[in-house]
């Protein structure tokens, strides 16, 4: 049973445009547009390695998703195997729960670079589409993960469910890997200290940027949230308190936006360059703002950077938006909040 044409992986060999391979199931993702994957065909392929795998969407790559990862490289040494992780261009839920929408913590490119990072051998997007989503736990396993990549380990999370419906379990995962020759093997999860769950997960992570808890969401994270965009025109209103900012139009309207109020950043500009600054997110009570705004003033910088790349990082959250009763007030706020935000960045850039 052929499921799909195509898979794309990240390539080292891209072009400098970073276009490896364009191919007919580029969607509107933008997954191939962006020149972000290579296509491979294992099946195509000579080379006979066999791979120790492990499936999931890996929103965030969070630590504990990094501390699966550190046991699929262990057991993949162990037994001679290659390290593959399979995850897919988009939410399972996107396809399967009409009307859907997630709240990334990473897009698609964040979240293949950060797999990467982990020293994995392989990272394989697969199109998560209804072909895919119809798929049960075994056909997946046997016309996927054995014909297609050659998988003879799956490590499947400790809470981890997959195939159509979700309805199958591990037991049934190791009685189908008995049949077809693959070895079915279930993680360690990582535990948190005082959570309820007992486990690192998105949804964790999730719940506490909502709360605007961005501390212990980088805790999670093993590094602080990052929303990246391009620097557009507001309404000026920093200019006239002493404090412009740069408006950031996050580059996914998916991904995730912390709790409206006042935050530590670090920046990062175009040119690599680190910078520290305050961000508040939201409607500009003080002004009869409606539209939430991603305003950032960045300490000791006056240079023009409009429609220029720019990533915040959220290291500590300030106060929560508040309306002032005059300019004159909430620019004496704004001085305070950068004081705050100097004394947990520190001085340096």
């Amino acid at each position: 049973m052929l499921v799909h044409r195509e898979w794309w992986r990240r390539g080292p060999d891209a072009d400098a445009s970073g276009m490896v391979a364009e191919g007919p199931d580029a969607d509107a993702s933008g997954m191939v547009a962006e020149g972000l994957f290579h296509k491979v065909d294992f099946t195509m392929s000579q080379d006979t390695q066999r791979f120790a795998a492990t499936i999931g969407f890996f929103d965030g790559v969070h630590q504990g998703h990094r501390f699966l990862l550190g046991q699929l490289q262990e057991a993949a040494a162990g037994r001679g195997l290659k390290s593959l992780v399979v995850t897919f261009d988009r939410h399972p839920r996107e396809v399967v729960q009409s009307g859907w929408r997630p709240q990334l913590l990473t897009t698609l490119e964040e979240k293949t670079e950060l797999l990467w990072q982990t020293g994995v051998d392989q990272v394989v997007v697969l199109p998560f589409d209804e072909s895919l989503a119809a798929l049960t736990a075994r056909q997946f396993m046997s016309d996927v993960l054995v014909s297609r990549f050659h998988v003879a380990l799956l490590l499947a999370g400790y809470d981890n469910r997959f195939g159509h419906g979700r309805t199958e379990t591990f037991d049934d995962y190791v009685a189908y890997g008995h049949e077809l020759g693959m070895e079915v093997v279930c993680a360690r999860p990582l535990l948190t200290d005082g959570e309820a769950d007992g486990a690192f997960s998105s949804s964790l992570v999730r719940r506490l940027l909502t709360a605007g808890d961005v501390t212990r969401a980088a805790e999670c994270l093993g590094r602080c949230y990052t929303i990246s965009g391009q620097v557009v025109h507001g309404e000026h209103k920093g200019h006239g308190l002493g404090f412009p900012t740069a408006n950031l139009l996050p580059g996914d309207s998916r991904k995730l936006i912390p709790a409206r109020g006042c935050y530590a950043v670090e920046a990062w500009l175009a040119d690599g360059t680190r910078h520290r600054g305050m961000t508040n997110i939201g409607t500009r009570p003080t002004f009869q703002g409606v539209r939430q705004t991603l305003e950032t003033h960045l300490f000791d910088f006056s240079e023009d950077i409009y429609g220029q790349p720019l990533t915040l990082g959220f290291v500590a959250r300030l106060r929560d938006e508040q309306k002032f009763p005059s300019q004159d007030a909430l620019s004496a706020q704004l001085s305070r909040d950068r004081q705050a935000a100097e004394k947990i960045l520190g001085g340096e850039k």
